[in-house]
């Protein structure tokens, strides 16, 4: 997959949010230090490592895929290849009004801690969500 291809989904997966990220804000992440792209047919996960902790920075599946498990498969990778890279701990965090996804990480072992007010826009707090990786519970 390309920086221009995850764009391209990224745009289809978040069409209610402000901005879609760029090819280009893809291809920087996709440089940095730690990072690593878990790609399906349909969808991605993008994820880095630093240090001992983890970030899941951005979960994207098509909406045509939806509901066939690539979501739970890709957070399960996620968290393995995290804890193989040394993390001990992994944060994300999701928008407020993203109901589907915030299922989807309760389901994986995810818990809530912290809150950004104002995160995504006016009224779309973030949730940060933590999960020790020492703990997993992604079936």
């Amino acid at each position: 997959m390309t920086p221009e291809d995850l764009a391209q989904i990224h745009a289809e997966c978040f069409p209610a949010h402000p901005r879609a990220w760029s090819g280009h804000e893809f291809a920087e992440l996709l440089a940095s230090t730690g990072s690593f792209l878990l790609p399906r047919a349909h969808g991605f996960l993008l994820g880095r490592v630093i240090a001992d902790e983890a970030e899941l920075l951005t979960l994207a599946v098509s909406p045509l895929a939806r509901r066939t498990g690539t979501g739970q498969s890709l957070v399960g990778e996620f968290l393995t290849r995290a804890a193989e890279m040394g993390a001990n701990t992994a944060f994300l965090e999701v928008a407020s009004d993203n109901l589907r996804a915030q299922r989807l990480y309760a389901r994986t072992g995810w818990q809530q801690a912290g809150l950004r007010r104002n995160y995504y826009a006016a009224a779309i707090d973030a949730l940060v969500l933590r999960h020790d990786l020492g703990h997993r519970q992604d079936s």
